[in-house]
Formats: C-alpha cells, sequence, structure tokens
C-alpha cells in the first residue's frame, strides 16, 4: 500500500512544505532588529556603522524629522562610499553591477523585502500611505479642459497598471475633483520606498533624436553655445572596473524625429554581459516611422531620450526596419524593470505630488475583531456539521480542508496578494464551497456501500465515480476565472487569481490529500465501518411537474427585482460606482471609528467609509470621511451633535470620483457575457447543448434573482459586491454539473424510461448531496452574516440569497430546460449526443442441443 502511494505522499509533502516556506515569516518584522539579526559577516565593522545610525535617526529627531533605519543606511551609503553588501553576503548581486550606490539599493530594498510578513494586510485592517497627485498647471496649460478631463481619467487607469507592474496589490486611485488624483498603498511605507511614487507619475515621454552629425561623447561639457535647434544631454556611464559613475556629452537635436507612442511593447533582455537593457517592439505605424528614420540617418547617431534624459546614443549600422529597437545603459535590474513597466503604461498628463500622508485602517478595531470572529465561526460551524454528519468522513474532510486553507495561502503570499476582510471572508465562503467535493464523494460511497460493497470497494468506487463531476465541476470555474483575468481589472481580475487558486486547491486537497489519508485508514485496516448520518433517505418527487409553476414564480421575482433595481437606480449604487465627496475634518479628540459609523447611521447615512491620516510632512492628524454626494452637512452635523468633545471642524470637501470606473464596469460586463458563452460551449462538448442551455439560463437567472434580492433588501452595491457575484458564477454552474451528471449517467445506464422518469430520478439521487452541500455554505455565510458587520454582512447576504437559487435553479431552472429544449423526448437527446444506454448480452451454453 504504502509503495502504491508513494508517489502521492511525496507531491502532497513537498506541495505542503513550500506552502509553510512560502508564508514565513507570518509577520512584518522591525526592519532594524532584522537587519542586524542579518548582518552576519564583519560584525565590529557593522555595529560601528549602526552607531552612525542611531545617532543620525536621533539628530533628526531632535531637528523635528522622521529618519527611517533604512533611508539613514542608504544616506551613509552614498556619503561614503560604503558598499553594504560586504556585510549581507547570503544576498547575491550581479558581478558586472560596480556601482556602490546602486549596490546599495539593491541590498536595501531585498532586506526590506524580506523583512516583512509574506502575506500583507488591506488597507482596511492595517492603513498604509497615500499621496495625492495634481495636474502640473504649468506644463499643461495648453490642454483644454475637456482634453484634460478625459487625460485624467485615463490617467487614474494607467496608475492602476503601474502599480499592478510594480506588485502593489489592491491599491486605491480615483480622481479628486477637477485637477486631483489620490492614491492608497496598503501596507506601505513612504519612507523605505521612497521612489515609488516617483516611479508611477513619470510622464514616460520618449523620444528618439539624431545627435549631431561629427560629434562624439565628450568628457567634459564642450565650451561655447549649441548650434541652433540643438541642445547639450548627457549620458550617465559606469566604469566598469571601479564602480564609479561619470558623464559623457553630446549634441542632441531639440526636435525628435518620432516619438514613443509607436511602441506595442516594452521588456527587459539582458545582453552577453550580463547587462539590463529594454527591449522595444513597434506597432505597425512604429515601426514603418523607426524604418524611414534609420534608413535616412544610416552612420548617424540616435539618441534614446526619456523624460529629457539620454539613455543611450548608438550608430545607425544599417536601416532597421524589423519593427524593435534597445535602450541600452547604465541599468540595475529593478531600474529596468520600473523603466519598462512606464514605457508600457505611458501617462502624457503632467502630475506632481501634492501631499502625502499616512492612512490608519478603514475598519474600526471592533469591526476587524467581528469580522475575524465571524469568518473563525463559520470555519468550526463548518467543521462541526461534517463531523457529526460524515463522522469519520467529517475528519478527513477538516483534514483536506487545513490543506486547502494552507495551500489557498501559501499561493496567496507567493503572489504578494493583499488579505483584506472581505477576502479572508471569501476564503471562508471558499471553504464551504469546499467541503463540495467530500460530500460529493461520501454520498457516492454511502451508495455503494448500500449494494453491499465492501468499505474498500466503495472508497474506490466513490472516488471513481465521483471524480468526473467534480472535474467537471471545476473546469466551468476555472474558464470563468480564465475570462475574468483576460477580460477584467482590478478587484475583477484580482477575484478571478483568488477563485483560481482556490479551484486548484481543492482539487489538490480533496482528490489528492483526502484520498491519500483515507486509503491508508481503510486499506491499512484501521477503519473498519464508516458510519454517516442521513436526513433525506429516500426523495420520490415529480420535480418535472413542478419546473413550469416554479419556473414562472421564480423569474416573476426576478423580474420585481429588475423593476427594484430600475426603480432604485440611483441609490443602489454605493460610492465605489458612483463617486460621493470627500470632507476632511479637524478635531481635538479622537473618536473610534464604529462609534462614527453608528452616527452617520442614525442620521441616515450608511455608506460611508472614514479614516484618520497623518501628514508625512508634520502637521495636525485629521479624519477623512467619503461619503454619499450632498450629504456633507448632515453628517458633520450629527457629529458634532454626538460628539461635542471632539470638536469637529469642516475643513474642506472635495468630490471623489468612483474606483470602478465605466472602463472596469464596461469589462465586468464583457467578462460575464463571455462566461456565459464559455460555459455553454465547454458544457455543449462535455454534454450536449440542451445541457449548456439549461446551465446559461440557470445562471442568468441566479445572478438576477441575487441582484434584485440585494437590491429589494435595501443594498447598495460597491467593489466587493462585484466579487460576490461573479462568485455566484461559479457556484450556481457547480450544482448545476452535479444535477447534469447524474442526468448523463442514468441515461447511459437505463436502457428504459422515458426522459421524464430518467430526470426525477436523477434529481431525486443527488437531492440529498445538493442539499448538504448547500448548507455547509449556508453555515459559513449565515456566520458571517450575523456576528459580520458592514460589508461582511452584506457580502454574506449576497451569498445566502445565491446559496438558495443556486440549488433551486440546478432542480427547477436547469435540468427544466434541458427537458424542454429536448421537447421530453428521450430520442431527441440521444440523437445530439452520445449517452444512449450500453446493453450487455448475456450469451448461453447450448452444448445440449
Amino acid at each position: 500500500m504504502l509503495s502504491r502511494n508513494l508517489w502521492k505522499l511525496a507531491l502532497c509533502s513537498v506541495i505542503m512544505g513550500w506552502a509553510v516556506y512560502t508564508l514565513l515569516p507570518l509577520k512584518d518584522r522591525e526592519f532594524g532588529s532584522y537587519v542586524k539579526g542579518n548582518a552576519t559577516a564583519q560584525p565590529a565593522a557593522f555595529t560601528d556603522l549602526l552607531k552612525k545610525v542611531d545617532a543620525r535617526i536621533t539628530a533628526a529627531k531632535a531637528a523635528g524629522q522622521n529618519l527611517s533605519v533604512y533611508s539613514a543606511l542608504k544616506q551613509i551609503g552614498r556619503e561614503e562610499r560604503l558598499d553594504l553588501s560586504r556585510f549581507f553576503p547570503q544576498i547575491r548581486l550581479e558581478s558586472s553591477l560596480k556601482n556602490v550606490e546602486k549596490r546599495n539599493n539593491l541590498v536595501l530594498d531585498e532586506l526590506l523585502r524580506r523583512s516583512k510578513g509574506r502575506l500583507q494586510l488591506g488597507l482596511d485592517l492595517k492603513g498604509g500611505v497615500a499621496f495625492t497627485l495634481e495636474v502640473d498647471e504649468t506644463a499643461a496649460s495648453g490642454i483644454p479642459a475637456d482634453a484634460r478631463q478625459q487625460k485624467l481619467t485615463k490617467a487614474v487607469e494607467i496608475l492602476g497598471d503601474r502599480l499592478n507592474g510594480l506588485g502593489v496589490s489592491e491599491p486605491i486611485i480615483r480622481p479628486v475633483g477637477e485637477n486631483r488624483i489620490e492614491v492608497q498603498l496598503p501596507g506601505i511605507s513612504t519612507k523605505d520606498n521612497p521612489d515609488i511614487i516617483t516611479h508611477i507619475k513619470k510622464p514616460a515621454r520618449l523620444d528618439f533624436r539624431l545627435v549631431m552629425q561629427g560629434t562624439g561623447p565628450m568628457n567634459e561639457l564642450p565650451p561655447g553655445a549649441p548650434p541652433p535647434g540643438y541642445e547639450f544631454m548627457s549620458e550617465e556611464r559606469e566604469d566598469q572596473k571601479t564602480g564609479t559613475t561619470f558623464y559623457s556629452y553630446y549634441v542632441v537635436k531639440q526636435l525628435p524625429e518620432m516619438s514613443g507612442e509607436g511602441i506595442e511593447n516594452a521588456y527587459v533582455q539582458m545582453d552577453e554581459f550580463g547587462r539590463y537593457q529594454i527591449h522595444l517592439s513597434f506597432n505597425a505605424e512604429g515601426k514603418k516611422q523607426f524604418g524611414d528614420v534609420t534608413t535616412a540617418n544610416v552612420g548617424r547617431q540616435l539618441g534614446i531620450v526619456l523624460d529629457g534624459k539620454l539613455y543611450s546614443a548608438p550608430t545607425i549600422q544599417g536601416a532597421i526596419t524589423t519593427g524593435s529597437a534597445q535602450i541600452t545603459g547604465v541599468f540595475t535590474q529593478r531600474d529596468a524593470f520600473n523603466l519598462a513597466n512606464v514605457l508600457n503604461n505611458p501617462l502624457d498628463l503632467p502630475l506632481q505630488v501634492k501631499e502625502m500622508y499616512e492612512v490608519g485602517p478603514s475598519l474600526a478595531v471592533d469591526a476587524i475583531s467581528s469580522g475575524v470572529k465571524a469568518s473563525i465561526l463559520g470555519t468550526v460551524l463548518v467543521c462541526a456539521f461534517m463531523i457529526t454528519y460524515y463522522t469519520v468522513g467529517g475528519v478527513v474532510s477538516i483534514v483536506t480542508l487545513a490543506v486547502n486553507l494552507l495551500v489557498i495561502l501559501g499561493v496567496m503570499a507567493s503572489f504578494g496578494a493583499t488579505l483584506t476582510l472581505p477576502g479572508l471572508a471569501g476564503i471562508v465562503l471558499t471553504i464551504g464551497m469546499a467541503v463540495d467535493a467530500n460530500i460529493l464523494i461520501f454520498e457516492r460511497m454511502r451508495e455503494e456501500l448500500a449494494q453491499g460493497k465492501s468499505l474498500v470497494a466503495a472508497h474506490n468506487a466513490g472516488y471513481d465515480k465521483a471524480f468526473i463531476t467534480i472535474f467537471d465541476a471545476h473546469i466551468t470555474q476555472l474558464i470563468i476565472c480564465a475570462v475574468m483575468i483576460w477580460l477584467g481589472t482590478g478587484p475583477i481580475k484580482g477575484f478571478g487569481v483568488t477563485l483560481a487558486i482556490g479551484v486548484f486547491s481543492t482539487l489538490f486537497s480533496v482528490l489528492l490529500v483526502g484520498q491519500l489519508v483515507l486509503s491508508f485508514l481503510i486499506d491499512g485496516g484501521a477503519l473498519k465501518r464508516m458510519p454517516m448520518m442521513h436526513f433525506l433517505r429516500k426523495v420520490d418527487i415529480d420535480w418535472v411537474k413542478y419546473g413550469k409553476p416554479a419556473f414562472i414564480l421564480s423569474w416573476s421575482i426576478v423580474l420585481l427585482g429588475l423593476v427594484a433595481l430600475f426603480v432604485r437606480s440611483d441609490k443602489a449604487m454605493g460610492i465605489d460606482f458612483t463617486g460621493g465627496d470627500q470632507v476632511t475634518l479637524n478635531f481635538a479628540q479622537r473618536v473610534d471609528i464604529a462609534q462614527i459609523r453608528a452616527a452617520a447611521a442614525a442620521a441616515g447615512i450608511t455608506d460611508i467609509s472614514p479614516s484618520y491620516q497623518n501628514p508625512l510632512g508634520g502637521g495636525h492628524p485629521e479624519l477623512k470621511i467619503e461619503l454619499p454626494y450632498n450629504q456633507t452637512d448632515a453628517l458633520v452635523a450629527a457629529l458634532q451633535a454626538k460628539f461635542p468633545a471632539a470638536q469637529f471642524e469642516n475643513v474642506g470637501v472635495a468630490q471623489i470620483g468612483p474606483t470602478i470606473g465605466a472602463e472596469i464596469a464596461h469589462k465586468a460586463a464583457w467578462s460575464l457575457s463571455l462566461s456565459l458563452l464559455a460555459i455553454l460551449a465547454y458544457i455543449a462538448f462535455r454534454f450536449e447543448f440542451g445541457f449548456g442551455m439549461g446551465a446559461v439560463v440557470a445562471t442568468v437567472h441566479d445572478v438576477l434573482m441575487t441582484v434584485g434580492m440585494f437590491v429589494l433588501f435595501g443594498g447598495q452595491f460597491n467593489a466587493p459586491m462585484v466579487a460576490a457575484i461573479l462568485a455566484i458564477i461559479g457556484y450556481s454552474v457547480n450544482d448545476t454539473v452535479v444535477v447534469f451528471d447524474r442526468i448523463r449517467e442514468e441515461l447511459k445506464a437505463s436502457p428504459v424510461g422515458d426522459l421524464r422518469t430518467i430526470v426525477n430520478l436523477a434529481i431525486s439521487r443527488v437531492f440529498s448531496r445538493s442539499v448538504m452541500t448547500s448548507f455547509t455554505t449556508f453555515l459559513a455565510a449565515i456566520a458571517l452574516f450575523i456576528a459580520g458587520g458592514g460589508v461582511l454582512r452584506d457580502l454574506a447576504f449576497t451569498f445566502l440569497i445565491g446559496i438558495i437559487t443556486g440549488t433551486f435553479s440546478s432542480v427547477f431552472i436547469a435540468a427544466q430546460v434541458f427537458f424542454w429544449w429536448h421537447k421530453g423526448d428521450r430520442k431527441h437527446v440521444e440523437a445530439h449526443h452520445d449517452i444512449a444506454p450500453k446493453y450487455e448480452w448475456a450469451g448461453s451454453s447450448r452444448a445440449s442441443e
């Protein structure tokens, strides 16, 4: 038995070990202590260096300034030309990189990364840093007002792309007023990441300019003024032996031969000497322009200028018509990738930093605590039910859930994902849905045991027969994930990635780990019997008979919800979709965020997002509250009346744009539409077209029902709700596939019986497991709904509706549409797919004849 399962045991051990390793460390470690504990070479010299760091930080504090260990080390290294890498030999750098300052930047950045906990918390749980970018009026004076507003909207999208390229997860980016953009970054400190703002706000103006013919590099600025139409520009170079930096000067034409607008893609490669280069590929128009420029100027130098800085001036050896070029220069790996990221997302609106501040958690301590408690309660309820109902099988399912959770968190940590409170709730709900696969297997084992099979045979048959159902259900979810990742942006793409992780981890934990544990228990003789409770022993209902009235009633409710959505459209959309006001308040005494939310709710203002912010340049902390339009006066009055000791004073109101803009909403709609088409195609391929139509109609029904009921009960849509509704799609299809798989199995297994009988029989045989799988997810959701608050309650409510309607639709929508599509005729089904019954012919001996 051990030899047969050895490869499974080894694979499970490797994956689980990797997940644990990836999650460590669990928490951030103080940078100064981490650096001190990880300097493994020249301890005496490093101790002296730390004394200088402490002295510099003390002097800065005496002057009223904040200075971090990170910044102090960078300053001292630059001033004394001290190579910090000599204290940390475990951090390997490129041997060709000799510049001390760049080596120190790489070492400090790597130490900072290693000191951080691998799974970072979001703005709602931990806070972060925020800054406001304002349009540079001097540089943008010639841009018309309409064009400027369009560019500001486009800039929000570009900043999001750049931050994603830099590995910042779940940032908040939105326009403020007519000429500002606010950016909030979870878990980021500008003291330890001083360059991040510089990288994301670069305009990225790329020009190709001719260098005066016959003029080469000079070690010093040439005398006199440059010729008319030209200017002096310097190229930074590095001595490969000493690492010192020097500059070569060129006489460069002021007007470019072409701009970088024709660039299609920018990426990083290393040359044969290990130096980083940025490779450019042009689109059709850019390829033609670059070919014309190089053809007409063979033998001349063509300067590559980015944001007014000359990076290289290679000589044109011949006409370049391949549509590609390279930017060479003195690049570190980080600089090269940052530059490629900026070139791929060019920002043509000049921006400048207006203010920077630290942001406190947007949720109160008690809200965070209640959310965590609700998540724990949901997990405990699911585990308690599984143990009670399936006894030993329930214990095995808990083991697989623990492995599932470990793998999900491990993969999220390896991606640098940010964990928010809604994300934590999503993981809990994923746990509820992950037991579906265990329940499918255990219910199959129950059927096999009822037929008189041994526990070993029932175990093997249960996994074999449940495998195809589990596989089809999870493949449909992966299709949805693929569409979200392909078309989605921001929260939609992030949710697609998270859901895909959950799909793979569930398959691994259930089909490999769970099967392995049960194999050792059963095949090893430790488990002789597997008792299970059975609430619904026999279901015998004419489901088709009730299909039409249930269908009509259900869609009537959907229609009612759509009418409510139309009537309440102005109130149904939250700030994430519509934008709102941001009021800034001065105060004399802090008030807990939970109390602020309660006071706002008492005044009839429910959709608010308060946070305390500390200006990084010094100054009094401020309370900023985001709320719907035209409710600022009522909120301020309510707070002043409720908390007179706080002495709240309104110092300014600005309009903020939506975090889910028109483009994100548009792509969300496309993601939903293409997901439905992909589901139709896959199920039609794996089953038959009538099955595919049933799945699509049921999925549309579930989404519309969930949205309608949410609106009818006064809910407001925000960014997490988009993810929750998308999750309903996966849940709905999952349950539908279970029913369809059993219909297909009964059609193949039963040589007689009309389609009505087959559909009723299939639904009756899977009804118990459908109820059980829905119940486990329902337990997790109800715990979040009762014990959670705010956005958690909205998420939980959405899932509660989705669970109920998903179970209902698999029986009364999907199966019924399949039945009606084929006009209730079994032969019509068999004519469209190979699901005819298999007949076995028994031979008889005729020897006596």
